[in-house]
């Protein structure tokens, strides 16, 4: 009998493939859940390894999946988002390729309105005390200098008109 045919007959087994098919896993996720299991060493390996034959574990789709969604939903910029994914440990291949995905058009468009908003909120405020809070807020959020100076400028620019 083989590793994966041994593993797939465990109770371990039907916990981390519930576990993987809940929600997209990085391997280092899968790996701390089966320490919880219990499961280290070559037979945590083994496991990884039988899970990725079964396409329970894709890496490239997890870090695609996570990119898009701390995107849409969290709206986090692209360095706060390629730093998550490296401390889940991703190969900055897979980073790179999750970021460019995310269309630059709606990027930018997600920050102005985002960007607008906070305007609104911070409207008593001096210009450079606004702008100051603005730029931190938005590098704390993981956008680009560039981006966020590209938008502010392109804001005021149309509250000037």
């Amino acid at each position: 009998m083989s590793d994966c045919q041994h593993i797939k007959q465990s109770v371990i087994w039907k916990k981390i493939t519930h576990y993987c098919a809940y929600q997209e896993r990085c391997h280092q996720e899968v790996k701390q859940k089966l320490h919880q299991l219990g499961v280290y060493g070559q037979q945590a390996e083994t496991c990884i390894a039988c899970l990725i034959e079964e396409n329970y574990l894709n890496e490239e789709r997890f870090a695609m999946q996570f990119a898009l969604g701390k995107f849409n939903i969290n709206k986090w910029g692209k360095r706060k988002i390629a730093s998550a994914l490296q401390q889940k440990q991703i190969s900055s291949y897979l980073i790179k390729k999750a970021l460019a995905q995310i269309d630059t058009d709606q990027y930018l468009k997600v920050l102005q309105k985002q960007m607008e908003s906070k305007i609104a909120a911070g409207k008593n405020l001096s210009v450079p005390v606004l702008k100051q809070k603005i730029m931190s807020y938005f590098l704390q959020k993981g956008y680009e200098a560039e981006c966020i100076e590209q938008i502010w400028n392109r804001i005021q620019d149309l509250q000037e008109e």
